[in-house]
């Protein structure tokens, strides 16, 4: 079953890379009305939301940095003040899709789990639990990522 989530994993962070192939730096830093976040966000949010629930619940060194996360995990938003470069979008872009990778390699090294109930009730007791609640969690943003863009484009 495992081998599954990590096929959903890697397909949906494909997903994500096609859904952000063509923007540009206005479109991905854009945060339409109605809208209380952007592209860019969404696309590293993924990425920390990862490193928190597979790697920090299990104790182990992750692959991204505390200023990244604290910028970009739960509760928070985009700093109006700072927009994502499209050159910085890239290496985060590259990392998602490494981080799938990595996940993968790094699983038999998973022997302890610290439990969390998520905010929407639902208990995460190993790291099989984090890694297939993260799925459902991409998928939840990646139709954010596609009404961000049509709400961009239709513009």
């Amino acid at each position: 079953m495992i081998d599954y989530q990590f096929d959903v994993l890697e397909k949906s962070r494909r997903q994500v890379l096609k859904l952000t192939e063509d923007l540009t730096e206005e479109e991905i830093n854009q945060i339409p009305k109605g809208f209380n976040n952007n592209i860019a966000w969404n696309v590293i949010h993924l990425l920390v939301t990862q490193q928190l629930l597979c790697y920090k619940l299990s104790e182990k060194a992750g692959y991204v940095d505390q200023v990244t996360i604290d910028n970009y995990r739960r509760g928070t938003a985009p700093d109006p003040a700072r927009q994502v470069s499209l050159k910085e979008f890239e290496k985060f872009k590259e990392e998602l899709m490494l981080n799938a990778s990595r996940i993968k390699a790094d699983y038999p090294e998973f022997t302890k789990f610290n439990s969390l109930t998520t905010s929407i009730g639902i208990s995460i007791n190993s790291i099989d639990d984090a890694i297939a609640f993260n799925n459902y969690h991409e998928g939840w943003h990646i139709g954010y990522i596609i009404a961000l863009r049509r709400a961009i484009r239709a513009l």
